[in-house]
């Protein structure tokens, strides 16, 4: 029987923190078809302007005083929560900037993005290689925060990582900073995202907000991708999930410091799970998906926002995924061809975690798959909100080794590292 890839784990794991905090819009309503003539917006609002000039600053001290601990900026972040819903007060413009402060407030949430888990990880490298020691690569992690109500968010932690040696992750920002969303004319389902407000790219954190991520934005596939002009930016394809239906968007960005949403258009679009090439391929982008909900595809497309259904890659075939498999992640260029981390569900629901090579020229070939799983539901690794789960949405190379981050039971992430020799061994 064919061997099991090696793989060497780290020591470092990162875990859910409900300390972790961020201000984010909340807006009351009633529900549906209760109807008292007016909105609960302008039922709110006229309670906080019924307050005396005494009763006003006591409440504002309050709010801003508590969210001073954890929080930059405060006065400007409620002011810009106010100015956001504006135009549905009709008496906007003659309220004095203590009173725009308490209603911003008034419709803020304190929300703790990462108090549930904090999973499936994506590694990049950093946009930033300056000063880092001969060897080593400095790199951008997405991971998957899920807070109140099952929210997911997409938060960040950059490290440092040595093949053959050390693996560093940097502590986050001590504060969570929301983006300005500055919605695109023309374009609906875009948004463009300023997160200038962050010193640090841990401090970022995208939470939903177009109608289409109502319950979460899912599984982000970070991938560091190389036009053919030489221009580098950097794509994530995610999962928006509004509670009742999933789609596929796009996440952009060139410095982790603003970023473009958009939706997805093309059959495609409604799966989950696409990942992208990091490059062209005779001049036209590709992505992995699983339309069917069961098998890889390969997608090709001219427009990197359209995309109709390909061909199927890559059956279960392997007990491990019987169920069905996926990717766990962009695809990796190496010289032998493009090595595809995938997963696999078999019995119980187990998630698997296994390997493919497609041919470079030519990546609807496949030219091998591992047997075996590369990385399986340990004993002591198993439990958690969703048991016998490991999964990851993006692994980082250098030279011949893999970085794999890799979540565990949908409730934390770990770490380990393998050899990218022993790994194509283990193919067959």
């Amino acid at each position: 029987m064919t061997e099991r890839a090696h793989i060497d784990f780290y020591d470092i794991v990162l875990k859910p923190d409900p300390s972790r905090t961020v201000v984010r819009p909340f807006e009351p309503g009633y529900p549906r078809g209760f109807d008292l003539g007016r909105t609960r917006t302008e039922e709110t609002v006229a309670l906080i302007i019924g307050l005396d000039d005494d009763e006003l600053a006591r409440q504002l001290h309050g709010v801003t005083a508590s969210l001073d601990e954890n929080h930059r900026d405060v006065d400007a972040t409620l002011t810009r929560r106010f100015e956001e819903i504006a135009d549905r007060i009709p008496s906007a413009a003659s309220l004095s900037p203590d009173q725009r402060r308490l209603i911003g407030a008034y419709f803020s949430q304190e929300y703790a993005y990462e108090a549930a888990a904090l999973f499936n990880p994506s590694a990049v490298p950093h946009p930033d290689q300056a000063g880092v020691a001969d060897g080593a690569t400095r790199f951008v992690l997405a991971l998957r925060g899920v807070g109140e109500g099952h929210v997911s968010s997409v938060t960040f932690r950059t490290g440092e990582w040595a093949p053959g040696g050390n693996l560093t992750i940097d502590d986050p920002g001590a504060t969570s900073v929301p983006p300005v969303i500055v919605p695109r004319d023309g374009a609906p389902g875009a948004v463009h995202l300023d997160c200038g407000g962050s010193r640090s790219i841990s401090e970022t954190v995208l939470f939903p907000i177009l109608p289409s991520q109502r319950q979460g934005i899912e599984d982000i596939r970070l991938v560091r991708f190389t036009d053919d002009d030489g221009t580098i930016r950097y794509y994530g394809t995610y999962t928006a999930f509004s509670g009742a239906e999933a789609r596929s968007e796009l996440l952009t960005t060139t410095d982790f410091k603003a970023f473009e949403m958009q939706a997805l258009t093309g059959d495609v679009a409604c799966a989950k799970g696409m990942a992208l090439f990091p490059r062209r391929i005779d001049g036209r982008y590709v992505t992995l998906g699983r339309q069917d909900n069961r098998s890889l595809w390969l997608n090709v497309s001219d427009d990197i926002l359209h995309w109709e259904s390909g061909t199927k890659l890559v059956e279960p075939r392997y007990p491990w995924e019987f169920v069905q498999m996926g990717n766990c992640g962009s695809p990796i260029e190496l010289d032998e061809g493009w090595l595809v981390m995938t997963h696999g569900v078999g019995t119980v629901r187990n998630y698997c975690i296994g390997a493919c090579l497609l041919d470079k020229a030519d990546p609807s070939k496949l030219l091998a798959r591992t047997p075996r799983p590369v990385l399986a539901p340990s004993p002591h690794e198993r439990d958690g909100y969703v048991p016998n789960v490991v999964y990851s949405c993006g692994a980082l190379v250098s030279g011949r080794t893999m970085l794999l981050p890799y979540a565990v039971a949908d409730s934390f992430s770990a770490f380990g590292s393998l050899s990218i020799d022993n790994l194509l061994t283990c193919m067959e």
